[in-house]
Protein backbone atom coordinates (compact mmCIF):
# COMPACT_ATOMS: atom_id res chain seq x y z
CA UNK A 1 0.00 0.00 0.00
CA UNK A 2 1.28 3.46 -0.91
CA UNK A 3 1.12 6.30 1.58
CA UNK A 4 -1.90 8.54 1.25
CA UNK A 5 -1.66 12.00 -0.27
CA UNK A 6 -2.21 13.50 3.20
CA UNK A 7 0.74 11.55 4.56
CA UNK A 8 2.89 12.65 1.59
CA UNK A 9 2.08 16.30 2.26
CA UNK A 10 2.91 15.85 5.94
CA UNK A 11 6.19 14.18 5.09
CA UNK A 12 7.13 16.96 2.69
CA UNK A 13 6.27 19.48 5.36
CA UNK A 14 8.50 17.67 7.84
CA UNK A 15 11.34 17.43 5.30
CA UNK A 16 11.14 21.15 4.63
CA UNK A 17 11.68 22.06 8.29
CA UNK A 18 15.09 23.45 9.22
CA UNK A 19 17.66 20.76 9.70
CA UNK A 20 18.91 22.25 12.95
CA UNK A 21 15.51 22.15 14.67
CA UNK A 22 15.55 19.63 17.55
CA UNK A 23 12.99 16.83 17.48
CA UNK A 24 10.04 17.36 19.83
CA UNK A 25 11.01 14.34 21.93
CA UNK A 26 14.44 15.83 22.75
CA UNK A 27 13.10 18.67 24.86
CA UNK A 28 13.35 16.95 28.23
CA UNK A 29 16.51 17.45 30.27
CA UNK A 30 18.73 14.58 31.34
CA UNK A 31 21.42 14.17 33.96
CA UNK A 32 24.80 15.27 32.61
CA UNK A 33 26.26 11.98 33.86
CA UNK A 34 25.47 9.09 36.17
CA UNK A 35 27.31 10.66 39.10
CA UNK A 36 24.85 13.53 39.28
CA UNK A 37 21.92 11.11 39.49
CA UNK A 38 23.59 9.09 42.25
CA UNK A 39 24.59 12.18 44.22
CA UNK A 40 21.19 13.85 43.86
CA UNK A 41 19.30 10.78 45.04
CA UNK A 42 21.77 10.08 47.84
CA UNK A 43 21.25 13.66 48.97
CA UNK A 44 17.50 13.05 49.03
CA UNK A 45 17.52 9.77 50.95
CA UNK A 46 20.41 10.60 53.30
CA UNK A 47 18.95 13.29 55.49
CA UNK A 48 18.33 14.35 59.04
CA UNK A 49 16.46 11.13 59.81
CA UNK A 50 19.71 9.19 59.45
CA UNK A 51 21.37 11.35 62.10
CA UNK A 52 18.72 12.21 64.63
CA UNK A 53 16.10 9.47 64.30
CA UNK A 54 17.76 6.17 63.39
CA UNK A 55 20.25 6.11 66.32
CA UNK A 56 17.50 6.92 68.80
CA UNK A 57 15.24 4.20 67.37
CA UNK A 58 18.05 1.68 67.74
CA UNK A 59 18.68 2.34 71.41
CA UNK A 60 14.95 2.63 72.23
CA UNK A 61 14.00 -0.57 70.41
CA UNK A 62 16.47 -3.12 71.65
CA UNK A 63 19.82 -1.78 70.48
CA UNK A 64 21.45 -4.13 67.98
CA UNK A 65 18.23 -6.18 67.83
CA UNK A 66 16.62 -3.32 65.92
CA UNK A 67 18.78 -4.25 62.93
CA UNK A 68 16.80 -7.50 62.49
CA UNK A 69 13.42 -5.89 61.66
CA UNK A 70 15.22 -3.00 59.97
CA UNK A 71 17.02 -5.17 57.40
CA UNK A 72 14.08 -7.54 57.04
CA UNK A 73 11.79 -4.68 56.00
CA UNK A 74 14.59 -3.11 53.94
CA UNK A 75 14.85 -6.22 51.74
CA UNK A 76 11.13 -7.02 51.57
CA UNK A 77 9.79 -3.47 51.16
CA UNK A 78 12.42 -0.74 50.98
CA UNK A 79 14.64 -1.99 48.15
CA UNK A 80 11.80 -3.43 45.98
CA UNK A 81 9.76 -0.21 46.22
CA UNK A 82 12.82 1.95 45.61
CA UNK A 83 13.64 -0.03 42.47
CA UNK A 84 10.00 0.05 41.36
CA UNK A 85 9.76 3.84 41.56
CA UNK A 86 13.13 4.70 40.04
CA UNK A 87 12.67 2.22 37.18
CA UNK A 88 9.12 3.47 36.58
CA UNK A 89 10.34 7.04 36.15
CA UNK A 90 13.14 5.90 33.86
CA UNK A 91 10.81 3.65 31.87
CA UNK A 92 8.12 6.26 31.26
CA UNK A 93 10.31 9.36 31.22
CA UNK A 94 7.69 11.01 33.43
CA UNK A 95 7.40 12.48 36.90
CA UNK A 96 5.58 11.15 39.94
CA UNK A 97 2.02 11.66 38.64
CA UNK A 98 2.04 10.95 34.91
CA UNK A 99 4.20 7.85 35.33
CA UNK A 100 1.26 6.12 37.08
CA UNK A 101 -1.16 7.45 34.48
CA UNK A 102 0.90 5.78 31.75
CA UNK A 103 0.98 2.29 33.23
CA UNK A 104 -2.47 2.30 34.86
CA UNK A 105 -4.74 5.36 34.60
CA UNK A 106 -6.90 3.96 37.42
CA UNK A 107 -4.00 4.47 39.84
CA UNK A 108 -3.15 8.01 38.76
CA UNK A 109 -4.38 9.19 42.16
CA UNK A 110 -1.31 7.55 43.70
CA UNK A 111 0.79 10.28 42.12
CA UNK A 112 -1.39 13.07 43.50
CA UNK A 113 -1.29 11.51 46.96
CA UNK A 114 2.49 11.08 46.92
CA UNK A 115 3.03 14.65 45.79
CA UNK A 116 0.71 15.93 48.52
CA UNK A 117 2.87 14.29 51.18
CA UNK A 118 5.97 15.74 49.52
CA UNK A 119 4.40 19.21 49.58
CA UNK A 120 3.63 18.90 53.28
CA UNK A 121 7.14 17.67 53.97
CA UNK A 122 8.70 20.58 52.09
CA UNK A 123 6.66 23.07 54.10
CA UNK A 124 7.74 21.86 57.51
CA UNK A 125 11.12 20.21 56.83
CA UNK A 126 12.74 23.48 55.79
CA UNK A 127 11.96 25.00 59.20
CA UNK A 128 14.70 22.74 60.57
CA UNK A 129 17.14 24.54 58.27
CA UNK A 130 16.00 27.87 59.72
CA UNK A 131 16.74 26.60 63.23
CA UNK A 132 20.13 25.26 62.10
CA UNK A 133 21.07 28.56 60.46
CA UNK A 134 20.20 30.39 63.68
CA UNK A 135 22.42 28.09 65.72
CA UNK A 136 25.17 28.39 63.13
CA UNK A 137 25.22 32.18 63.44
CA UNK A 138 25.34 31.89 67.24
CA UNK A 139 28.25 29.44 66.94
CA UNK A 140 30.57 32.25 65.87
CA UNK A 141 30.24 33.99 69.25
CA UNK A 142 33.26 34.05 71.53
CA UNK A 143 31.24 32.15 74.13
CA UNK A 144 28.58 29.76 72.93
CA UNK A 145 25.39 31.38 74.28
CA UNK A 146 23.72 28.09 75.26
CA UNK A 147 26.49 27.34 77.77
CA UNK A 148 25.82 30.35 80.00
CA UNK A 149 23.01 31.55 82.25
CA UNK A 150 24.15 35.19 82.05
CA UNK A 151 21.76 36.12 79.27
CA UNK A 152 18.56 38.16 79.11
CA UNK A 153 16.46 35.11 78.22
CA UNK A 154 17.58 33.00 81.20
CA UNK A 155 15.43 32.51 84.27
CA UNK A 156 16.54 32.47 87.89
CA UNK A 157 16.28 28.66 87.86
CA UNK A 158 18.83 28.33 85.05
CA UNK A 159 22.00 26.37 85.70
CA UNK A 160 25.07 25.93 83.55
CA UNK A 161 26.60 23.45 85.99
CA UNK A 162 27.53 19.88 85.22
CA UNK A 163 24.87 18.01 87.19
CA UNK A 164 21.69 18.24 85.20
CA UNK A 165 19.69 16.16 82.83
CA UNK A 166 19.01 17.61 79.42
CA UNK A 167 15.35 17.05 80.08
CA UNK A 168 15.89 19.86 82.42
CA UNK A 169 15.72 19.08 86.10
CA UNK A 170 18.33 19.27 88.88
CA UNK A 171 15.61 20.10 91.34
CA UNK A 172 11.91 20.70 91.19
CA UNK A 173 12.17 23.94 89.20
CA UNK A 174 15.72 23.91 87.76
CA UNK A 175 16.37 24.05 84.01
CA UNK A 176 19.53 23.76 81.96
CA UNK A 177 21.04 26.66 80.05
CA UNK A 178 20.95 24.71 76.78
CA UNK A 179 17.25 23.96 77.20
CA UNK A 180 16.42 27.57 78.04
CA UNK A 181 18.38 28.77 75.01
CA UNK A 182 16.39 26.44 72.75
CA UNK A 183 12.96 27.15 74.21
CA UNK A 184 13.25 30.79 75.29
CA UNK A 185 15.83 32.37 72.97
CA UNK A 186 15.42 30.47 69.69
CA UNK A 187 11.77 29.43 69.77
CA UNK A 188 10.26 31.81 72.32
CA UNK A 189 8.05 28.81 73.03
CA UNK A 190 4.50 29.58 74.16
CA UNK A 191 2.21 27.43 76.28
CA UNK A 192 0.49 25.72 73.35
CA UNK A 193 -0.83 25.93 69.83
CA UNK A 194 -3.63 28.15 71.16
CA UNK A 195 -0.99 30.82 71.73
CA UNK A 196 0.72 31.22 68.36
CA UNK A 197 1.97 34.66 69.40
CA UNK A 198 4.15 36.80 67.19
CA UNK A 199 6.60 35.80 64.47
CA UNK A 200 10.21 35.27 65.54
CA UNK A 201 11.69 37.57 62.93
CA UNK A 202 15.23 36.23 63.22
CA UNK A 203 13.90 32.74 62.43
CA UNK A 204 11.75 34.18 59.63
CA UNK A 205 14.89 35.66 58.08
CA UNK A 206 16.65 32.29 58.34
CA UNK A 207 13.60 30.64 56.78
CA UNK A 208 13.71 33.09 53.87
CA UNK A 209 17.43 32.41 53.44
CA UNK A 210 16.74 28.67 53.31
CA UNK A 211 14.10 29.08 50.60
CA UNK A 212 16.32 31.36 48.53
CA UNK A 213 19.10 28.76 48.65
CA UNK A 214 16.72 25.95 47.65
CA UNK A 215 15.28 28.01 44.80
CA UNK A 216 18.63 28.72 43.20
CA UNK A 217 19.79 25.14 43.71
CA UNK A 218 17.16 23.95 41.20
CA UNK A 219 16.07 27.10 39.37
CA UNK A 220 17.53 25.71 36.13
CA UNK A 221 16.33 22.13 36.64
CA UNK A 222 18.70 19.19 36.84
CA UNK A 223 21.36 21.27 35.12
CA UNK A 224 21.93 23.08 38.42
CA UNK A 225 20.66 20.56 40.99
CA UNK A 226 23.03 17.91 39.65
CA UNK A 227 26.00 20.24 40.07
CA UNK A 228 24.97 21.41 43.54
CA UNK A 229 24.67 17.79 44.67
CA UNK A 230 28.44 17.38 44.31
CA UNK A 231 28.81 19.56 47.42
CA UNK A 232 25.60 19.02 49.39
CA UNK A 233 25.75 15.21 49.16
CA UNK A 234 29.44 14.71 49.87
CA UNK A 235 30.19 17.29 52.59
CA UNK A 236 27.83 15.76 55.21
CA UNK A 237 29.45 12.35 54.72
CA UNK A 238 32.90 13.83 55.25
CA UNK A 239 31.73 15.70 58.34
CA UNK A 240 30.00 12.61 59.73
CA UNK A 241 33.22 10.65 59.47
CA UNK A 242 35.11 13.52 61.12
CA UNK A 243 32.59 13.65 63.98
CA UNK A 244 32.84 9.87 64.36
CA UNK A 245 36.64 9.99 64.58
CA UNK A 246 36.45 12.86 67.06
CA UNK A 247 33.80 11.09 69.11
CA UNK A 248 35.80 7.87 69.33
CA UNK A 249 38.72 9.76 70.86
CA UNK A 250 36.59 11.09 73.74
CA UNK A 251 36.39 9.38 77.16
CA UNK A 252 33.19 7.39 77.60
CA UNK A 253 32.74 6.87 73.85
CA UNK A 254 32.96 3.07 74.12
CA UNK A 255 30.20 3.03 76.75
CA UNK A 256 28.00 5.09 74.45
CA UNK A 257 28.52 2.74 71.50
CA UNK A 258 27.92 -0.28 73.72
CA UNK A 259 24.67 1.28 74.90
CA UNK A 260 23.71 1.94 71.27
CA UNK A 261 24.35 -1.59 70.02
CA UNK A 262 23.66 -3.82 73.04
CA UNK A 263 20.95 -6.27 71.90
CA UNK A 264 17.77 -6.93 73.84
CA UNK A 265 16.23 -9.98 72.17
CA UNK A 266 13.00 -9.68 74.11
CA UNK A 267 12.07 -6.57 72.09
CA UNK A 268 11.59 -8.64 68.92
CA UNK A 269 8.14 -9.61 70.13
CA UNK A 270 7.10 -5.98 70.53
CA UNK A 271 5.03 -4.78 67.53
CA UNK A 272 6.24 -1.23 68.18
CA UNK A 273 9.76 -2.24 67.12
CA UNK A 274 8.60 -3.58 63.76
CA UNK A 275 6.28 -0.66 63.20
CA UNK A 276 9.03 1.91 63.76
CA UNK A 277 11.49 -0.06 61.62
CA UNK A 278 8.99 -0.07 58.75
CA UNK A 279 8.26 3.63 59.06
CA UNK A 280 11.97 4.45 59.16
CA UNK A 281 12.75 2.33 56.07
CA UNK A 282 10.06 3.81 53.85
CA UNK A 283 10.56 7.40 54.93
CA UNK A 284 14.37 7.23 54.89
CA UNK A 285 14.41 5.71 51.40
CA UNK A 286 11.96 8.39 50.17
CA UNK A 287 9.51 5.90 48.69
CA UNK A 288 5.90 6.95 48.08
CA UNK A 289 6.90 10.62 47.99
CA UNK A 290 7.01 11.10 44.23
CA UNK A 291 10.63 12.21 43.98
CA UNK A 292 12.15 8.84 42.98
CA UNK A 293 10.20 8.54 39.70
CA UNK A 294 10.97 12.18 38.93
CA UNK A 295 14.71 11.72 39.46
CA UNK A 296 14.68 8.45 37.51
CA UNK A 297 12.87 10.15 34.61
CA UNK A 298 15.99 12.22 33.86
CA UNK A 299 18.09 9.08 33.34
CA UNK A 300 19.02 7.70 29.96
CA UNK A 301 16.69 4.91 28.94
CA UNK A 302 19.35 2.19 29.21
CA UNK A 303 20.73 3.27 32.58
CA UNK A 304 21.23 0.32 34.95
CA UNK A 305 18.78 1.48 37.63
CA UNK A 306 18.74 -2.03 39.12
CA UNK A 307 22.37 -1.74 40.18
CA UNK A 308 21.84 1.88 41.25
CA UNK A 309 19.07 0.76 43.61
CA UNK A 310 21.33 -1.51 45.63
CA UNK A 311 24.11 1.07 45.68
CA UNK A 312 21.88 3.85 46.99
CA UNK A 313 19.98 1.73 49.52
CA UNK A 314 23.23 0.28 50.89
CA UNK A 315 24.71 3.78 51.14
CA UNK A 316 21.65 5.01 53.00
CA UNK A 317 21.69 2.19 55.56
CA UNK A 318 25.45 2.41 56.03
CA UNK A 319 25.16 6.16 56.68
CA UNK A 320 22.49 5.52 59.33
CA UNK A 321 24.70 3.00 61.13
CA UNK A 322 27.75 5.29 61.00
CA UNK A 323 25.63 8.21 62.21
CA UNK A 324 24.54 6.12 65.18
CA UNK A 325 28.16 5.41 66.08
CA UNK A 326 29.04 9.11 65.77
CA UNK A 327 26.08 10.28 67.84
CA UNK A 328 26.37 7.75 70.65
CA UNK A 329 30.11 8.09 70.98
CA UNK A 330 29.49 11.76 71.78
CA UNK A 331 26.51 10.98 74.04
CA UNK A 332 28.69 8.47 75.88
CA UNK A 333 31.20 11.25 76.44
CA UNK A 334 28.39 13.48 77.75
CA UNK A 335 27.18 10.88 80.21
CA UNK A 336 30.78 10.40 81.39
CA UNK A 337 31.28 14.13 81.92
CA UNK A 338 27.91 14.68 83.61
CA UNK A 339 27.97 11.50 85.64
CA UNK A 340 24.51 10.41 84.49
CA UNK A 341 23.14 7.44 82.57
CA UNK A 342 23.22 7.67 78.79
CA UNK A 343 19.44 7.32 78.67
CA UNK A 344 19.27 10.72 80.40
CA UNK A 345 21.08 12.46 77.54
CA UNK A 346 19.80 10.44 74.56
CA UNK A 347 17.38 12.48 72.47
CA UNK A 348 15.58 12.12 69.16
CA UNK A 349 14.62 14.63 66.50
CA UNK A 350 15.15 18.33 67.28
CA UNK A 351 16.10 17.41 70.83
CA UNK A 352 19.28 15.73 69.60
CA UNK A 353 20.33 18.41 67.11
CA UNK A 354 19.43 21.48 69.17
CA UNK A 355 19.72 20.35 72.79
CA UNK A 356 21.91 17.30 73.29
CA UNK A 357 24.59 17.87 70.64
CA UNK A 358 25.08 21.62 71.30
CA UNK A 359 25.74 20.76 74.95
CA UNK A 360 28.13 18.00 73.90
CA UNK A 361 30.23 20.20 71.62
CA UNK A 362 30.43 22.81 74.38
CA UNK A 363 32.38 20.25 76.44
CA UNK A 364 34.94 19.65 73.69
CA UNK A 365 38.12 21.60 73.00
CA UNK A 366 37.51 24.31 70.36
CA UNK A 367 33.73 24.15 70.86
CA UNK A 368 32.97 26.91 68.33
CA UNK A 369 34.75 24.97 65.58
CA UNK A 370 32.85 21.74 66.23
CA UNK A 371 29.57 23.64 66.58
CA UNK A 372 30.10 25.29 63.19
CA UNK A 373 30.96 21.95 61.57
CA UNK A 374 27.97 20.23 63.13
CA UNK A 375 25.38 22.80 62.08
CA UNK A 376 26.81 23.11 58.57
CA UNK A 377 26.40 19.34 58.32
CA UNK A 378 22.78 19.63 59.52
CA UNK A 379 22.12 22.37 56.93
CA UNK A 380 23.62 20.37 54.07
CA UNK A 381 21.77 17.21 55.12
CA UNK A 382 18.53 19.14 55.06
CA UNK A 383 19.02 21.37 52.03
CA UNK A 384 19.65 18.61 49.49
CA UNK A 385 16.67 16.60 50.73
CA UNK A 386 14.60 19.75 50.43
CA UNK A 387 15.62 20.87 46.94
CA UNK A 388 15.55 17.35 45.45
CA UNK A 389 12.03 16.89 46.81
CA UNK A 390 11.09 20.29 45.41
CA UNK A 391 12.58 19.33 42.05
CA UNK A 392 10.45 16.17 42.08
CA UNK A 393 7.29 18.18 42.73
CA UNK A 394 8.04 20.71 39.98
CA UNK A 395 8.87 17.89 37.56
CA UNK A 396 5.59 16.12 38.28
CA UNK A 397 3.52 19.25 37.70
CA UNK A 398 5.48 20.20 34.57
CA UNK A 399 4.98 16.74 33.06
CA UNK A 400 1.23 17.09 33.50
CA UNK A 401 1.25 20.21 31.28
CA UNK A 402 4.40 19.85 29.16
CA UNK A 403 3.34 22.29 26.44
CA UNK A 404 2.72 25.05 28.97
CA UNK A 405 5.89 24.50 31.02
CA UNK A 406 8.07 23.75 28.00
CA UNK A 407 9.72 27.17 28.21
CA UNK A 408 12.16 27.67 31.06
CA UNK A 409 10.71 30.89 32.44
CA UNK A 410 7.30 29.31 33.13
CA UNK A 411 8.93 26.46 35.00
CA UNK A 412 10.89 28.97 37.07
CA UNK A 413 7.69 30.86 37.86
CA UNK A 414 6.07 27.61 39.01
CA UNK A 415 9.08 26.93 41.22
CA UNK A 416 8.93 30.46 42.60
CA UNK A 417 5.21 30.12 43.34
CA UNK A 418 5.76 26.88 45.28
CA UNK A 419 8.58 28.46 47.28
CA UNK A 420 6.58 31.60 48.11
CA UNK A 421 3.44 29.71 49.19
CA UNK A 422 5.50 27.26 51.27
CA UNK A 423 7.39 30.16 52.86
CA UNK A 424 4.19 31.80 54.05
CA UNK A 425 2.92 28.50 55.47
CA UNK A 426 6.28 28.07 57.17
CA UNK A 427 5.86 31.44 58.89
CA UNK A 428 3.27 29.75 61.10
CA UNK A 429 6.04 27.45 62.34
CA UNK A 430 8.42 30.26 63.32
CA UNK A 431 5.93 31.92 65.62
CA UNK A 432 6.07 31.52 69.39
CA UNK A 433 3.71 28.56 69.09
CA UNK A 434 5.22 27.38 65.84
CA UNK A 435 6.82 24.26 67.27
CA UNK A 436 3.37 22.83 67.96
CA UNK A 437 2.37 23.41 64.31
CA UNK A 438 5.65 21.83 63.19
CA UNK A 439 4.96 18.72 65.24
CA UNK A 440 1.47 18.38 63.76
CA UNK A 441 2.96 18.22 60.26
CA UNK A 442 5.67 15.82 61.37
CA UNK A 443 3.38 13.47 63.31
CA UNK A 444 0.31 13.41 61.07
CA UNK A 445 1.00 14.71 57.54
CA UNK A 446 4.22 12.78 56.95
CA UNK A 447 3.71 9.82 59.23
CA UNK A 448 4.28 6.24 58.16
CA UNK A 449 0.58 5.32 58.10
CA UNK A 450 -0.37 6.94 54.75
CA UNK A 451 3.00 5.97 53.28
CA UNK A 452 2.37 2.31 54.19
CA UNK A 453 -1.02 2.52 52.50
CA UNK A 454 0.49 3.92 49.29
CA UNK A 455 3.24 1.28 49.36
CA UNK A 456 0.57 -1.44 49.27
CA UNK A 457 -1.19 0.21 46.32
CA UNK A 458 2.05 0.65 44.36
CA UNK A 459 2.99 -3.00 44.78
CA UNK A 460 -0.50 -4.13 43.74
CA UNK A 461 -0.53 -1.79 40.73
CA UNK A 462 2.76 -3.06 39.28
CA UNK A 463 2.72 -6.62 40.61
CA UNK A 464 -0.85 -7.55 39.72
CA UNK A 465 -2.64 -5.01 37.51
CA UNK A 466 0.17 -4.02 35.15
CA UNK A 467 1.75 -7.42 35.72
CA UNK A 468 5.12 -8.23 37.24
CA UNK A 469 6.13 -10.36 34.22
CA UNK A 470 5.23 -7.57 31.78
CA UNK A 471 7.14 -5.08 33.90
CA UNK A 472 10.16 -7.40 33.95
CA UNK A 473 10.12 -7.46 30.15
CA UNK A 474 10.16 -3.65 30.14
CA UNK A 475 13.10 -3.61 32.55
CA UNK A 476 15.00 -6.12 30.41
CA UNK A 477 14.46 -3.83 27.43
CA UNK A 478 16.01 -1.01 29.47
CA UNK A 479 18.98 -2.59 31.22
CA UNK A 480 19.58 -5.60 28.98
CA UNK A 481 18.81 -8.43 31.42
CA UNK A 482 16.13 -9.63 33.82
CA UNK A 483 16.55 -8.63 37.48
CA UNK A 484 16.38 -11.28 40.17
CA UNK A 485 12.95 -12.91 40.42
CA UNK A 486 13.00 -11.93 44.07
CA UNK A 487 11.85 -8.42 43.17
CA UNK A 488 8.87 -9.86 41.30
CA UNK A 489 7.79 -11.93 44.29
CA UNK A 490 8.20 -8.95 46.58
CA UNK A 491 5.91 -6.78 44.45
CA UNK A 492 3.31 -9.53 44.29
CA UNK A 493 3.40 -10.97 47.80
CA UNK A 494 6.01 -9.90 50.36
CA UNK A 495 5.80 -6.11 50.07
CA UNK A 496 1.99 -5.72 50.23
CA UNK A 497 1.74 -8.35 52.97
CA UNK A 498 4.45 -6.88 55.21
CA UNK A 499 3.19 -3.31 54.69
CA UNK A 500 -0.41 -4.38 55.39
CA UNK A 501 0.59 -5.99 58.70
CA UNK A 502 2.60 -2.94 59.75
CA UNK A 503 -0.26 -0.64 58.71
CA UNK A 504 -2.78 -2.57 60.80
CA UNK A 505 -0.47 -2.59 63.82
CA UNK A 506 0.16 1.14 63.41
CA UNK A 507 -3.56 1.88 63.33
CA UNK A 508 -4.25 -0.28 66.38
CA UNK A 509 -1.39 1.26 68.40
CA UNK A 510 -1.90 4.82 67.23
CA UNK A 511 -1.88 7.42 70.01
CA UNK A 512 -2.62 11.14 69.72
CA UNK A 513 0.32 13.54 69.63
CA UNK A 514 1.59 15.03 72.87
CA UNK A 515 4.45 17.48 73.31
CA UNK A 516 6.97 16.21 75.87
CA UNK A 517 4.32 13.64 76.86
CA UNK A 518 2.55 16.36 78.85
CA UNK A 519 0.94 18.95 76.58
CA UNK A 520 -2.28 17.80 74.93
CA UNK A 521 -3.52 19.61 71.84
CA UNK A 522 -7.04 21.07 71.78
CA UNK A 523 -9.65 19.17 69.79
CA UNK A 524 -9.26 21.44 66.78
CA UNK A 525 -5.51 20.85 66.81
CA UNK A 526 -6.08 17.11 66.50
CA UNK A 527 -8.70 17.80 63.81
CA UNK A 528 -6.07 19.68 61.77
CA UNK A 529 -3.66 16.78 62.20
CA UNK A 530 -6.24 14.21 61.09
CA UNK A 531 -7.11 16.38 58.07
CA UNK A 532 -3.42 16.50 57.10
CA UNK A 533 -3.17 12.72 57.37
CA UNK A 534 -6.38 11.96 55.47
CA UNK A 535 -6.01 14.58 52.74
CA UNK A 536 -3.32 12.65 50.91
CA UNK A 537 -5.12 9.31 51.31
CA UNK A 538 -8.47 10.66 50.11
CA UNK A 539 -6.92 12.09 46.94
CA UNK A 540 -6.21 8.62 45.58
CA UNK A 541 -9.81 7.57 46.29
CA UNK A 542 -11.29 10.72 44.74
CA UNK A 543 -9.21 10.26 41.61
CA UNK A 544 -10.35 6.63 41.38
CA UNK A 545 -14.03 7.57 41.50
CA UNK A 546 -13.54 10.50 39.12
CA UNK A 547 -11.84 8.28 36.56
CA UNK A 548 -14.60 5.71 36.84
CA UNK A 549 -17.26 8.40 36.47
CA UNK A 550 -15.90 10.06 33.31
CA UNK A 551 -14.88 6.88 31.48
CA UNK A 552 -17.64 5.60 29.15
CA UNK A 553 -18.95 2.04 29.16
CA UNK A 554 -20.13 -0.50 31.68
CA UNK A 555 -18.33 -0.93 34.99
CA UNK A 556 -16.21 -3.82 33.65
CA UNK A 557 -15.45 -1.92 30.46
CA UNK A 558 -14.36 1.10 32.46
CA UNK A 559 -12.11 -1.00 34.67
CA UNK A 560 -10.61 -2.72 31.62
CA UNK A 561 -9.95 0.61 29.92
CA UNK A 562 -8.48 2.25 33.04
CA UNK A 563 -6.22 -0.73 33.70
CA UNK A 564 -4.82 -0.73 30.14
CA UNK A 565 -1.32 0.81 29.96
CA UNK A 566 -0.92 3.84 27.76
CA UNK A 567 1.79 2.23 25.63
CA UNK A 568 -0.58 -0.57 24.51
CA UNK A 569 -3.20 1.95 23.45
CA UNK A 570 -0.74 4.17 21.62
CA UNK A 571 1.09 1.39 19.79
CA UNK A 572 -2.14 -0.31 18.74
CA UNK A 573 -3.38 2.95 17.27
CA UNK A 574 -0.08 3.62 15.50
CA UNK A 575 0.10 0.19 13.91
CA UNK A 576 -3.35 0.54 12.32
CA UNK A 577 -2.78 3.99 10.85
CA UNK A 578 0.83 3.97 9.65
CA UNK A 579 2.41 1.71 7.06
CA UNK A 580 5.63 0.02 8.31
CA UNK A 581 7.61 1.32 5.34
CA UNK A 582 6.34 4.88 5.59
CA UNK A 583 9.03 7.40 6.69
CA UNK A 584 7.93 9.03 9.92
CA UNK A 585 8.07 12.63 11.01
CA UNK A 586 9.80 13.60 14.25
CA UNK A 587 6.45 13.89 16.02
CA UNK A 588 5.35 10.42 14.84
CA UNK A 589 8.74 8.93 15.65
CA UNK A 590 8.59 10.28 19.19
CA UNK A 591 5.09 8.89 19.67
CA UNK A 592 6.26 5.42 18.65
CA UNK A 593 9.60 5.31 20.40
CA UNK A 594 8.61 6.96 23.67
CA UNK A 595 9.03 4.51 26.53
CA UNK A 596 6.81 2.82 27.29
Amino acid sequence: MEPSSTQERNLKKDDSSPSHAPPPCAKRDQWANKREFILALSGEIIGLGNVWRFPYLCFRNGGGVFFIPYFFILFTCGIPLFFLEVSLGQLTGQGGITCWRKICPLFEGLGYSNETIMLYMMMYYIVILAWAFRYLFFSFHTVLPWTSCNNTWNTENCTDGQNYSLHGHINENGTSSVLEFWQRRVLGLSGGIEELGSIRWDLAGCLLLSWVICYFCIWNGVKTSGKVAYVTATFPCVMLIALLIRGLTLPGAVDGIRFYLSPDLTRLTDPQVWMEAGSQILFSNAVCLGCLPAMGSYNKYNNNCYRDTFTLCALNSLTSIVAGLAVFSVLGFMSYELGVDISAVAESGPGLAFIAYPRAVAMMPLPQLWAVFFFIMIIFLGVDSEFVGLEGLVTSISDMYPSFFLTGHRRKLLLLLLCVVSFFVGLLMVTEGGLYVFLLFDYYACTGIPIMFFAILEAICVGWIFGADRYYNKIKDMIGYYPSSYMKYCWRFFTPLVCAVILLVSLMMFTPLKYNNTYQYPWWGYAIGIFLALSSVLLSHLCFFYRMAVTPGTVMQRLRTLCTPADDLRNASAETTLHPETPLSNTELCALTEKP
